[in-house]
């Protein structure tokens, strides 16, 4: 007898009833969270209470053991860490020595707030970033702020592209800080009158760095005239003066002459004769033990007046061309402890042996050479080695008469060297084999565009001369000038992408707005760069 559709049993296998249904489908629904509320006092803890917090370890830190933390740390990091709780705030800004401010013409009204709660700076950089133009501290701004700053213990300052700030607004810095000791100002537009009142305000100062000035009257056609029109305190304080890309750098002289006790004097880039400058500055600094002079118009005559300072002991002649080996022979017979040299002939041949041979003989100190540009021969190495028996430190740049008779010669008789620089010169294999068995106090060779010397060689120098040793060889393929392979371009292109690709990978990711607005125009500029090559090369084959 069969059994209809509508039967109880054919409903029951057909469809579960609806308690079923419900059983079944709450099973299979994921557990719901337990209510929120306070964790269980006794029995097992349930799975879902949130865990105690845990201890705060760094509460039990002295103030002395913060101070040497915060003291490692980056600015960025330190102003990180002092919003992590009133304590550290407290103890960053009672600890910080170090503050840089952005210099716009507000500045004036936060700086009491700011000095108020950095009460230890000893060194403070005012910085203007690059287009502010109008916006930048002006002299009633810099009024402001040296009403707040502390006097007693302001040690350091850094002015740069403050290009509203005048004399007058230099002035009034300077009045407010007696115990500066170090002044560095670069892109601003006040002129050497200002620093008038630096050193009447400052008697301590000891560093002074000018860097592009651009309210300076262009004084570059003076030639030998010399003006003492401003009238410069005695700066007897005074250590240290630097002049960089000024093209009326002439104005200091007065200010340098009037430093009896003056010991390092850098003139870099600066337009103008200077000869008779330096004999007016010799004459009035006779003390002086460091020089360096790079891209400027002296010559002989001005090297002589250098030699009148016979405690001369670091003298950098760089790209100077009017300079010969007359100059370096009165500077040799004069200064005899001169430790440090370092000449960049800027291959004009005029700078040879018979300076470096005289430089021998009036040099026995010497610890310190570079060479750029400059040709010697073993018959000037030779006298170098020999006389000069602490000799510890010899760079050979782009002398095309250093082959492996020279090398051999210094491996012979250069005991004391300890690091040796090679680059752009004719050496080979068979005169770097030759430190196998000499310079026996040599610890560090760098060899650039040599392009004679194998790697073979380079791995013999490390087995021979131990682990205590170290040698690197960078080899720069040159193509020859013409009509080069396909695969040749194709593959300098890739060389240089692949380098660019690794420079972009080693930088910096930024730490704020400003890191990140340059980091962008970086990234900008080296999109540029490898669109540029890709269409000079053509898109490196895939990996």
């Amino acid at each position: 007898m069969g059994q209809s559709p509508s039967s109880p049993l054919s409903k029951s296998s057909s469809s579960p009833s609806p308690p079923l249904r419900r059983r079944l489908l709450s099973s299979m629904a994921p557990p719901m969270p337990a209510h929120p509320g306070p964790p269980p006092t006794g029995g097992a803890s349930s799975p879902f209470a949130a865990p105690p917090p845990a201890r705060d370890h760094t509460q039990d830190l002295p103030d002395e053991i913060l101070t040497l933390v915060f003291a490692s740390l980056t600015p960025a990091e330190r102003n990180a860490c002092s919003l992590t709780c009133a304590r550290w705030k407290e103890v960053d800004a009672a600890t910080r020595h170090r503050l840089s401010l952005d210099a716009r013409a507000m500045l004036g009204y936060a700086a009491p707030a700011l000095f108020a709660r950095f009460t230890a700076v000893t060194k403070l950089a005012l910085r203007a970033a690059r287009g502010s133009g109008a916006d930048s501290l002006n002299d009633g701004g810099a009024t402001a702020v040296a009403a707040t700053l502390p006097s007693d213990r302001l040690a350091r300052l850094k002015l740069r592209g403050l290009r509203q700030l005048s004399d007058a607004g230099l002035g009034s810095l300077a009045a407010a800080v007696p115990a500066l000791r170090k002044l560095s100002v670069a892109s601003c537009t006040f002129g050497p009158k200002a620093f008038v009142a630096v050193l009447q305000s400052c008697p301590l100062l000891e560093d002074l760095s000018v860097k592009r000035l651009r309210g300076l009257p262009d004084t570059s056609g003076a030639g030998a005239a010399i003006t003492e029109e401003i009238l410069f305190p005695h700066a007897s304080a005074l250590r240290s003066v630097c002049l960089k890309d000024l093209y009326s750098a002439l104005s200091f002289v007065p200010l340098i002459a009037s430093s009896p006790n003056l010991r390092s004097l850098k003139i870099l880039r600066c337009s103008g004769a200077w000869d008779l400058p330096l004999e007016l500055i010799a004459a009035r600094a006779p003390g002086l033990v460091e020089i360096h002079l790079e891209k400027l118009q002296v010559g002989d005559r001005g090297l002589a007046a250098v030699s009148a300072c016979t405690n001369l002991e670091v003298l950098f002649l760089v790209k100077t061309p009017e300079c010969t080996d007359e100059g370096i022979i009165s500077v040799a017979q004069n200064c005899h402890k001169l430790r440090k040299l370092h000449i960049d002939g800027w291959r004009t041949n005029r700078i040879g042996d018979r300076g470096l041979m005289a430089v021998a003989r009036g040099c026995p100190d010497l610890q310190e050479l570079v060479l750029i540009g400059v040709n010697p021969t073993v018959q000037s190495l030779r006298m170098l080695s020999e006389h000069c028996r602490v000799l510890e430190r010899l760079a050979l740049c782009g002398c095309e008469t250093v082959g492996d008779t020279e090398i051999i010669c210094l491996a012979e008789r250069c005991a004391a060297l300890k690091k040796l620089c090679i680059k752009g010169c004719p050496v080979s294999d068979r005169g770097m084999g030759a430190l196998n068995g000499g310079c026996p106090s040599l610890v560090k060779v760098k060899l650039k565009r040599c392009r004679e010397v194998t790697y073979e060689c380079v791995e013999q120098l490390k087995i021979v001369r131990g682990a205590s040793f170290s040698i690197s060889l960078d080899i720069v393929l040159e193509h020859v000038v013409g009509a080069p392979s396909e695969n040749g371009v194709q593959e300098a292109g890739q060389a240089q992408v692949t380098e660019l690709t690794g420079q972009m990978a080693a930088l910096d990711l930024p730490s704020n707005a400003a890191g990140a607005q340059s980091f962008a125009q970086a990234n900008s500029r080296m999109r540029s760069v490898m669109s540029a090559l890709r269409r000079r090369f053509g898109n490196p084959p895939p990996m």
